[in-house]
């Protein structure tokens, strides 16, 4: 059987040095705070707005909610966002996306009116940049940044190791190579119009899937000895639950370790976008 490479277990350590940093900071009158920017009531917007209060609350951080209807005005959005750029004592954002239809056309210049030291859920051009140029220009977005708490939890050395990442998109493929480069890793990056691509995924020592495709990942695409972090969330209808993108029943026992979908790389995100509140707030302070 594969080791399981648990979110619960990375949690309990990263939150701790969250609770710990959020008192140090109270302590010289910083009070570390994420403020929230929704416009409309998706379903989803709003489940994750409440897991993310809950999350923020509990390890110490205080949020402030930007409430604004579905139909609001580009302009009320970006006096919104000029404000919160302009506050001091708000230390991080997080701006529910896709915005509605009707701002979708100029989404990326919405996003991009965020201050970089406050985009802790990583949607500028300044915050991609810092990560593909190693530097402190905003932060990692959330998800590649949970599949590196886990590899270091679990003292997953990736130095010289080949890594393979199955998706290229800005929100984990790209990022996650560069994570991965960063760690010293050989990486690999594929997409649609990679030739044989099982044949690649099985070279690598650690396999990144985030192709968001529902049973995409098969035996095929694995070898003993791997580390799988299946990133994507899939709705499974025949089980009626969400899944990755590994066949896991087929996947499991060949590799050394997988993360398992739930409660694997999912169950990270939440503290790491709390923690990136904490940084900026360290940031700010200094």
């Amino acid at each position: 059987m594969a080791k399981q490479l648990l979110g619960k277990e990375v949690n309990e350590k990263l939150n701790a040095r969250i609770i710990a940093e959020c008192e140090e900071l109270k302590a010289r009158g910083v009070n570390p705070t994420l403020a929230i920017v929704r416009c409309g009531e998706r379903p989803d917007d709003l489940s994750y707005e409440k897991g993310a209060t809950k999350r923020a609350e509990a390890l110490g951080v205080a949020v402030e909610k930007f409430l604004l209807p579905e139909d609001v005005s580009k302009e009320e959005l970006l006096r919104t966002i000029d404000a919160i750029n302009a506050n001091d004592q708000i230390h991080g954002v997080l701006m529910f996306r896709p915005l509605p239809k009707h701002l979708k056309a100029d989404q990326d210049e919405i996003c991009n009116r965020l201050d970089p030291r406050k985009d802790v859920d990583g949607m500028t051009n300044g915050s991609n940049a810092g990560v593909f140029m190693g530097k402190e220009l905003g932060f990692a977005p959330c998800t590649p940044a949970a599949c590196m708490e886990i590899l270091d939890h679990y003292g997953i050395d990736c130095t010289g190791k080949k890594a393979v990442v199955l998706g290229r998109s800005l929100v984990v493929g790209k990022p996650a190579a560069m994570m991965l480069l960063a760690k010293n890793a050989t990486v690999t990056v594929c997409h649609t119009k990679t030739r044989d691509v099982a044949a690649v995924a099985r070279e690598a020592d650690i396999l990144v899937s985030a192709a968001g495709v529902l049973k995409s990942l098969t035996k095929d695409y694995v070898r003993p000895g791997q580390v799988v972090i299946d990133v994507s969330i899939n709705w499974d209808e025949a089980k009626g639950g969400i899944a990755g993108d590994a066949v896991y029943d087929e996947v499991e026992p060949i590799v050394e370790a997988i993360t398992p979908v739930p409660g694997g790389v999912g169950a990270v995100t939440t503290s790491v976008l709390i923690g990136h509140v904490v940084e900026a707030a360290k940031r700010a302070a200094q």
